[in-house]
């Protein structure tokens, strides 16, 4: 039986990576400090600790990874559409835009999907953190097994 205490822990530890909307990295420093403190005090913490900092770090790469995507076709297609040429004096600075290539609506796809992926985060984290409170074990879904 798992006392309320390590069912607070664990759910704190889930919900402490809310601390990135306040502190820097805060979603990765929150649960790491947390679990570290508390994880020789009963399997429970331990195992929902290493799932949150799985999940955290599986995010990250897969940000990064749609980052890397995106955002050199966005850079490359909005500059590409810019012409520069037509600026002469202060007088008569304008843009002149042409429509955007199809790789900056597929660079559109992925910043959809980034989207997406955030809001399923955030319910993914609160799910967990519920089950936690129930004393219930949690798998993040597409998370990499970093810590075992």
């Amino acid at each position: 039986m798992i006392d309320n205490h390590h069912k607070n822990i664990a759910t704190f530890i889930h919900l402490s990576t809310f601390s990135r909307f306040i502190i820097p990295f805060g979603n990765f420093i929150g649960p790491l400090i947390l679990w570290v403190a508390n994880k020789d005090k009963s399997p429970f913490i331990d195992a929902h600790g290493k799932q949150i900092i799985n999940f955290q770090i599986s995010i990250l790469l897969y940000s990064l990874i749609i980052g890397a995507i995106t955002i050199p076709f966005f850079i490359f297609n909005f500059f590409n559409g810019i012409d520069f040429i037509n600026f002469h004096n202060l007088d008569d600075f304008h843009f002149n835009i042409r429509r955007p290539s199809s790789l900056l609506y597929f660079t559109g796809i992925l910043g959809g999907l980034a989207i997406i992926a955030f809001i399923l985060e955030i319910v993914s984290i609160i799910k967990a953190s519920l089950k936690a409170r129930e004393g219930e074990a949690f798998k993040y879904p597409i998370t990499i097994q970093f810590l075992k």
